[in-house]
Parts: structure tokens; C-alpha cells; sequence
């Protein structure tokens, strides 16, 4: 692992040197134990925090951080660990070493010492002395199996601090950065944490999904900020301060693995929410700079454009534009890591591999990805595909085409660029189901903005990868975007349970929580009615939700439950047909099942006559809605009630 930095570095040679110590004069030993203390190298922590045996790379940089580690020599003797390279960098308190480990190694502990040898006279003599510093690392066995993350699964977003409070005892700590947690603030820490979402697992599974996904959850010890005129906690979690803790207020480490361990006994696989474009300005490594190129430095400070142009602009793009886009900070208070720079690479990198190793999560979504440098991304995602084949990741970008969504993930695009990432964050699906529901229909409006969106799907590699929403953290809540309409809840609720990808909920969706960003994101992010002891109302239970909500929940229930056991809607072939007179009607189909969805954004009931759509209907002679397991007894005209969803299971 080479170093590829603009700035220059010492390889040290990693040899000891000691030579047999003299006997000094009790001063003389006093006043060098003084002037040794000062100068003894001594280790404070090392990173990645422990390694694994039989990975299929075989070389790890580790980042060594302490006092006074120039000029000291490094030793590992440990059968099938090399070390091959010790580098100084420009602060003299950090080494990183690149360590070989065979594939034949044995899991264990082995000691990294260092040692300096120092010199002194004694009287008319020049003496030496050696002084040391050890730090035990360990290296595991792996047994850690990620579970592959499809489209056959459902994904349900919960933002962990707004979810359920299981443990009142760590929702605040008086010696973090940030030591208030107060539920009447929405800009504040609510005490939401990880116990809390364990102690829900069954609502998950009651309702259908299969996957959680979690916004992050590594230490945020961030002071409030100013945003707005108002003071605002790091409660969302984009801002890590340690990559290699779970914050306190959380539950740490130990609630994050015992979270793990239970989904996964209950069949369930988690997504980690992954940040790689930036930090929390009061991160441990920014107290103390490696080196000043450990981020993007600009002479005055420059934020991102936002502009996603200045990246996929490959014909007509400036360079001035591409360089703000990519390098820009994205905000004052997170400043941009330069993964140029291969140190904060192989750092970046090391922590994904460690993260699935150490807790066993199935699945990444990277935030923020069209910031990052791409060839990073891409050496991220593959350093990820070479140890587990099947990994799911997920890459957000807030674009508005196809192309452009399509250009950041694996594609069918011939381009100089090639992204190896296997699944967009779908926002050309959300915008387009946002904007039709909202539309009359019309040539290019309402339903017909569906058919648009699907018959794009050539530009991706495998569009059933794609991650497809109705709104998340970061958007409006979707019953609000829709005017609280019940009947076009459903629709698009059907439409996401029904269509190509991996479908995802966001937490509270499913009984009708709105909202909008107004004046601020915490109004999309306010708190799951029952996660908190005492609250007057608990949407977890039947008989806490009104008989709107109950009928949200059960619509949205049957459909997901039907829709894990039917391989038709996970990974069936969709036919689509061009709406007409504000029906839009499009099947997935395999060897196993035909289902045929027919959605109406009329105001009159119709008579759908159904010759149009006999190439997937040939053969079959009834159906059975299985919203409300009616029989339709004739399928050569089919009942279509105004502003209305059916989901029919063909039979013969």
C-alpha cells in the first residue's frame, strides 16, 4: 500500500537497535529517566482497532497514533505478520505501517513494540540507552456471513434517535461535546437509541420488512451548531467523530452488536449508513492533523455547488466546476476528507471492511456519493465486493435524471468512467410517483410520468437493484406530499410494492405520519408515537392508531407480506402498457405467478376491456384482487372504480 501523497514521507527502517546499558551514578539516572520520559514513545490507540485472519487481501495499513513516534524503530514478531513499511508522516505523533499477513497466519495477539535508542555521555563516556512501548493487537478469526440484500427484500429507514428511547440512562452524557437530550426541542437529541429498535423487531416483521436500515450510528460527539438562527444537535449522524465507536447515547458498541445478533435472529439484515465524503469538525484525527492534506484545503472556504453536472458533464464540463463540486466542503462544519490522499484512503476503506467483520451488518448506503472522489469509490466498493461478493450498496444522489442517477452506479453507458456500484438511491422513482399522484393526467402527466420513468430503465445495468422510496429523512413526508389522500396512499404504496426494485419505507409512513420540511428537516424526523414511555399515543400497538392509520397499516401489511411470498413481484419480468383514460396497467410475471396491476387516476368509473393485454394474460380466465380477495370472475373486462388500485393474481 504505497503512499500516493503530495507530501514527503520517511520510510523507516524497522530493525532494533539496543546496546547493553551502563551503570550511572544515581543523578545521572535520575536526570535521564526525566529526559527519557519526555522523549519515550508511547502509543494511544491504533487503527483499524483489530484485524481478521484469512481475508482474501492480505496487506493492512495500520494508523498508529501517540507521542513522539519519529524517530522510533518498529517491531512485530509474530509468526505470518510482516511489516513492509513504516511511514513518518508530517506530524510527528502518527506512523502508518503497512503489515503483510500470510494466509497461513493463526488468529491471536502479538505485541507492536517501539523502541528508541537514546545517547548520553557519562562522565568522558558516550552510553546509550533504549527506552520501549508496546501495544497488544489482536487478530480474529472471521465469522461474520453478510446476507445478500435484493429485490426481495423490504427496507425499512428508521432515524435511531427519533425511533424508540430503550434505555432513558444514556440519552445524554454530561462530558460529550453536546450534553442535552430535550423531546420538546426538535432540534435537539430525543434519546432514541438502539435497545429501542431491538425492542421493536417483531413490528418489523408484523408489518413485512425484511431489511432496517439505520441512519448513522458512529459517534456524532459534535457541539450544536447554529443553522438557521437556531442551535441544532448532530441527532441525524453525518458528522462521526470515531469511526470505531457506536455513540454513547446509542448504546455503543455492545447495544450495536446485541441489535445485529436479533434482527438477524429474526430473519432480519441491517444497513449501515455510510459517510465517506466528510467528517464532524470535531473528530479525534482533526484535533490533531496526520498531515494538512488529510482534507480538501482551500485558501478561502469553499463550499460544494451541488451540482451534479459539473461531475457527469463529460463533453462540456469545466474543470473550475468539477474541482468546487468534488472538493467543496459540504457544509462549514464538515470538513472534506481528500481520498486522494492514500492514507485517508486505505483509512476509509480499512473501517468499511472492520465494520461488517466486527458487527455483521449486510448492507451499505453511502451518503453524500456523487462528493466523493469516484475512483475512490469505486476501489471502496470493489475493496467491499472482493471479500463479500453479494454486498448491497447503495449510493444516494439527490439528481432529477435518469442518466444522471444512472451514472454513479453500474450502467449501460459507454463512458470513460464506469461506476462499480450496484444500486442507486431510486430519486428519478420518488420524484416521478411524488409528481404524478399530484398531477391531473395529461399527455406527460400524472400516470404517464410512471411509464416515462420505467422505459428509461435501459441506462442501468439491473434497475431491480435500484433502492425506490416515497420519502426518507432528508425529503417531505409523503402522506403530506399527497394532500393526506387515502386512496392515493395507496396507490403509491402499490406502486412501490409492486414495481421493479428494492422497496423502502420510511419509518412512520406506515401510519401516516406527515409533514413538511418547514421550517426545518426535524419536522420530517419527529418522533415514532409509542418509542417513548408515557407518550399519550403508541402507533405500535392497533389500538393506539386512529381507524385511518389502522387502515393504512393493514393496506400497506397485506401487501407487504403478500409480496414476500410471491417471486412475481420480487423478481418478475415487468410489462408495462401506456396509460390511457387515466388507467395505467403493467404486470410482473414469472414461471410462478402473473400479478396485474391496474391503477386508475380517473373520477369516472370504467370498464378496462382487456385485449390490449393479451400477451401477458393469455390463458388466463379469473383473477383475485388480493387487496380484498374478491373474485373477478371474467377477465375480458375488469371493474375500474374511480381513483382506485387493484393488485390481481391471475388464474387459470
Amino acid at each position: 500500500m504505497a503512499s500516493g501523497i503530495e507530501n514527503p514521507i520517511t520510510v523507516k527502517n524497522t530493525s532494533i537497535v539496543t546496546k547493553s546499558p551502563s551503570l550511572l551514578f544515581a543523578l545521572c539516572f535520575f536526570s535521564f529517566q526525566l529526559f527519557a520520559n519526555d522523549l519515550t514513545p508511547f502509543i494511544q490507540r491504533v487503527d483499524p482497532a483489530n484485524w481478521w485472519v484469512g481475508m482474501k487481501n492480505p496487506e493492512l495499513q495500520l494508523l498508529i497514533y501517540g507521542k513522539n513516534l519519529k524517530g522510533s524503530d518498529l517491531k512485530i514478531n509474530y509468526p505470518g505478520v510482516t511489516v513492509r513499511q513504516v511511514y513518518e508522516v508530517e506530524n510527528t505523533n502518527y506512523l502508518f505501517v503497512d503489515l503483510y499477513i500470510a494466509p497461513e497466519t493463526k488468529a491471536g495477539k502479538f505485541d507492536i513494540e517501539l523502541s528508541l535508542t537514546m545517547g548520553f555521555r557519562k562522565g568522558k563516556k558516550f552510553v546509550t540507552e533504549t527506552v520501549r512501548n508496546v501495544h497488544t493487537y489482536e487478530l480474529r478469526t472471521r465469522d461474520k456471513h453478510p446476507q445478500e440484500i435484493n429485490s426481495k427484500d423490504l427496507v425499512y429507514l428508521i432515524l435511531p434517535d427519533r425511533f424508540s428511547n430503550g434505555d432513558a440512562s444514556n440519552d445524554k452524557f454530561a462530558d460529550m461535546a453536546d450534553p442535552e437530550s430535550d423531546r420538546a426541542n426538535p432540534y435537539l437529541r430525543h434519546g432514541g437509541d438502539l435497545l429501542g429498535i431491538q425492542n421493536h423487531l417483531d413490528y418489523f416483521t408484523e408489518l413485512g420488512v425484511t431489511t432496517l436500515w439505520l441512519n448513522p450510528v458512529i459517534e456524532n460527539n459534535q457541539p450544536q451548531t447554529n443553522e438557521g438562527g437556531a442551535m441544532r444537535s448532530a441527532y441525524h449522524g453525518y458528522g462521526f467523530t470515531d469511526h470505531y465507536a457506536i455513540d454513547r447515547r446509542l448504546g455503543g458498541n455492545a447495544a450495536y452488536k446485541n441489535l445485529v445478533d436479533a434482527a438477524h435472529a429474526k430473519g432480519l439484515k441491517i444497513i449501515q449508513d455510510a459517510v465517506y465524503n466528510h467528517v464532524g469538525i470535531n473528530h479525534w484525527i482533526l484535533r490533531d492533523l496526520p498531515m494538512k492534506n488529510w482534507l480538501n484545503q482551500w485558501d478561502a472556504y469553499t463550499n460544494t455547488s451541488y451540482r451534479d453536472e459539473a461531475v457527469i458533464d463529460l463533453n462540456h464540463g469545466s474543470q473550475s466546476d468539477f474541482k468546487v463540486h468534488q472538493n467543496g466542503w459540504f457544509v462549514p462544519f464538515l470538513p472534506d476528507l481528500n481520498q486522494h490522499n492514500d492514507f485517508v484512503a486505505n483509512y476509509l476503506i480499512q473501517h468499511a471492511l472492520w465494520t461488517v467483520e466486527y458487527f455483521g451488518i449486510d448492507g451499505w448506503r453511502v451518503d453524500t456519493y456523487q462528493y466523493n472522489d469516484l475512483e475512490f469509490m469505486n476501489r471502496c466498493n470493489n475493496a467491499l465486493y472482493a471479500e463479500y461478493p453479494n454486498m448491497f450498496i447503495t449510493a444516494e444522489n439527490a439528481v432529477n435524471t435518469a442518466v444522471s442517477q444512472a451514472f454513479f452506479v453500474r450502467n449501460n453507458l459507454y463512458l470513460p468512467f464506469k461506476s462499480s456500484c450496484n444500486s442507486p438511491n431510486d430519486f428519478v422513482f420518488f420524484n416521478a410517483i411524488n409528481a404524478a399522484l399530484n398531477e391531473k393526467f395529461d399527455w406527460g402527466h400524472g400516470f404517464n410520468q410512471l411509464c416515462t420513468m420505467l422505459a428509461q430503465d435501459m441506462v442501468y445495468e439491473d434497475p431491480n437493484m435500484n433502492l425506490t422510496f416515497l420519502d426518507n429523512h432528508d425529503q417531505h413526508r409523503f402522506f403530506s406530499v399527497i394532500g393526506e389522500d387515502i386512496q392515493k396512499y395507496k396507490q403509491g404504496m402499490t406502486f412501490l410494492l409492486t414495481a421493479r426494485g428494492v422497496p423502502q419505507l420510511y419509518y412512520g409512513t406506515e401510519v401516516l405520519m406527515k409533514n413538511f420540511k418547514n421550517p426545518s428537516d426535524a419536522e420530517v424526523r419527529r418522533d415514532f408515537p409509542g418509542g417513548w414511555s408515557g407518550d399519550r399515543e403508541n402507533k405500535f400497538l392497533v389500538s393506539g392508531r386512529t381507524a385511518l392509520e389502522n387502515e393504512a397499516f393493514n393496506f400497506t401489511k397485506k401487501l407487504a407480506q403478500y409480496r414476500k411470498s410471491c417471486t412475481a413481484l420480487q423478481t418478475g419480468k415487468l410489462t408495462q402498457y401506456i396509460p390511457k383514460d387515466g388507467i395505467y396497467v403493467y404486470f410482473r410475471q414469472n414461471e410462478a405467478k402473473t400479478v396485474m396491476v391496474v391503477m386508475s387516476q380517473s373520477d369516472q368509473a370504467q370498464t378496462l376491456p382487456t385485449q390490449r393485454f393479451v400477451e401477458n394474460m393469455r390463458g388466463f380466465t379469473q383473477g383475485k384482487n388480493i387487496l380484498d380477495d374478491s373474485k373477478i370472475v371474467d377477465l375480458s373486462q375488469i371493474a375500474v372504480p374511480a381513483m382506485s388500485v387493484q393488485v390481481i393474481e391471475l388464474l387459470r
